[in-house]
C-alpha cells in the first residue's frame, strides 16, 4: 500500500471502519479481563472445554492486543493478522464442530457471528498488505472476495432467524412502532437480501452499507434502551455482539470505497 505521498510500503490507518473495529476489539478484551470469563462475542463455549481458563484469557488478550495494534500504523498489519488467525481458529475449532454435532440456534448463530468477524479481520489484512506481502493470495483480490463473502453469508442466517423465532423477535420492536410482526419479517428479509447481494456482487456496496445501518438502528432503538433500563445477561450479550457486528459491517462497507453503489449484473458477470 502507498500513502498519499506515494512512498511504497508506507502503511496508513485504512478507514473509520478500522477504528470502529479496533474500538470493538478493545471493548471485548476489557470485558473479558474484567469478568474473567468469555465475553459475549465468544459464547457459547462448552463447559467442559480443555484449558478453559487459558482460553478465557486468550479471548481477552488477543482482541485487546489486536485492537490496540490496529490504532498504530506500524503495528496494524500484524494486529490484523493476529485477529484473522484468532477468529479463524475460533470458527474452525469451536464453532463449526458444534454446528455439525450439536446443531441448534446457539451453535449456528455463533458460527455466523464469528464468520462475520473473520470476514472483517480478513478485509483489514488486505487493507494493510504490502506489495511484496508473502500472503499475496490471502491478501489479494481473491482473498478480499472471500472475506466479503464470509460477511455476506453470515447475514443470511441472521435474517432467517427473524422468521424462525418470530416470538422472540417481534417483542423487541419498540412500542411506538406499529405492526411489530411486519418489522420483524421486514428486517429479516432485508438481512437475507443484503447477504445475497453481497455474495452476488452487483449491489454489494449498498447492501453492506444498509446491513450495517440496520444493525446500528437495532442497537440504538432496541439494545441501548434495554441496557439503560437494566438488561438481563442475555440482553447485555446481544448488545455487545451488536456493537461488534456493526464494526465488522463498517469494515466490509469501507472495503468497497471507490466502487459504484449500484452496478448492472452484466458488468459483474463480465
Amino acid at each position: 500500500m502507498k500513502d498519499s505521498g506515494g512512498r511504497a510500503g508506507a502503511i496508513r490507518i485504512a478507514s473509520a471502519g478500522n477504528l470502529a473495529f479496533a474500538a470493538a476489539m478493545i471493548f471485548v478484551g476489557i470485558l473479558g479481563l474484567m469478568h474473567r470469563d468469555f465475553a459475549p462475542l465468544w459464547e457459547p463455549v462448552p463447559e467442559g472445554i480443555p484449558a478453559r481458563t487459558v482460553l478465557i484469557y486468550l479471548c481477552a488478550l488477543v482482541p485487546l492486543a489486536g485492537g490496540l495494534g490496529l490504532l498504530a500504523a506500524r503495528t496494524a498489519p500484524a494486529a490484523a493478522r493476529l485477529l484473522l488467525a484468532w477468529f479463524a481458529f475460533w470458527l474452525l475449532a469451536l464453532r463449526l464442530p458444534r454446528v455439525l454435532f450439536a446443531f441448534a440456534v446457539d451453535s449456528w448463530w455463533g458460527a455466523c457471528q464469528t464468520a462475520a468477524m473473520l470476514g472483517a479481520a480478513w478485509v483489514l489484512v488486505t487493507e494493510f498488505a504490502g506489495e511484496r506481502d508473502p500472503l499475496r493470495v490471502a491478501a489479494g483480490e481473491k482473498g478480499l472476495r472471500i472475506a466479503r463473502s464470509l460477511y455476506g453469508f453470515a447475514l443470511i442466517p441472521f435474517g432467517i432467524a427473524h422468521f424462525l423465532y418470530l416470538e422472540a423477535t417481534a417483542p423487541l420492536v419498540p412500542g411506538w412502532l406499529p405492526a411489530p410482526v411486519f418489522w420483524a419479517y421486514f428486517t429479516g428479509a432485508t438481512f437475507i437480501a443484503a447477504g445475497v447481494a453481497i455474495l452476488a456482487g452487483p449491489w454489494a456496496r449498498l447492501a453492506a452499507a444498509l446491513s450495517t445501518l440496520q444493525m446500528g438502528l437495532f442497537t440504538v432503538l432496541i439494545w441501548i434502551p434495554i441496557v439503560a433500563k437494566g438488561a438481563s445477561e442475555s440482553q447485555w450479550g446481544e448488545f455487545v455482539v451488536s456493537l461488534a457486528l456493526i464494526a465488522a459491517g463498517w469494515v466490509v462497507t469501507d472495503s468497497y470505497r471507490g466502487s459504484p453503489w449500484l452496478r448492472r449484473v452484466r458488468e459483474v458477470v463480465a
